[in-house]
């Protein structure tokens, strides 16, 4: 499966990587590619778990426009 995925680097020089399409999914990384390799894993084993639960894997996720 694919997923979108953002990543951003914090006030401290982190980098943090969340998947949008699943609630709660977020990782860190001191590099751009560590936070990808670790989102990668948080999101099998987020995957995991909602299976586990019998929760959907994802949620719909939709862009809007927002006047600036």
């Amino acid at each position: 499966m694919k997923f979108t995925i953002t990543i951003f680097r914090d006030e401290d020089g982190v980098y943090i990587a969340e998947c949008p399409s699943i609630p709660g999914c977020v990782s860190q990384g001191k590099t751009e590619d560590e936070a990808m390799a670790n989102i990668r894993d948080a999101i099998s084993e987020c995957l995991a778990v909602r299976s586990e639960l019998g929760m959907p894997l994802s949620v719909d996720t939709r862009e809007i426009e927002v006047p600036v």
